[in-house]
């Protein structure tokens, strides 16, 4: 699921850290890797590729159910496409970061 925070006046590290994420790493294309666990085990998380264009913070992200089980394959069990879950988070994400 993808969305957009135009015009964010704070370092989006802060802000999705406020939000109860916390910042992986960057990836090869330069985006911003954050998660949000809510499972005592690490899974499930949210997980989000953030990118700041100009002000604009866009925001790529997906759940991901449980750790992959593909031997070196990096898919995991998860939900990538609209669902209600990703929305309601959307929704909480959009809330908390104005």
């Amino acid at each position: 699921m993808r969305f957009t925070i135009p015009n964010i006046s704070t370092n989006p590290a802060v802000a999705l850290r406020r939000a109860g994420y916390t910042f992986q790493h960057y990836t090869a294309d330069n985006e911003m890797s954050f998660i949000r666990v809510m499972g005592s085990s690490g899974f499930p998380r949210f997980h989000m590729y953030v990118t700041l264009t100009g002000r604009d913070l866009n925001i790529s992200f997906h759940i991901d159910h449980k750790k992959y089980t593909y031997g070196d394959d990096t898919r995991h069990h998860g939900e990538y496409e609209e669902s209600p879950t990703l929305e309601q988070e959307a929704m909480r994400v959009k809330g908390l970061i104005k």
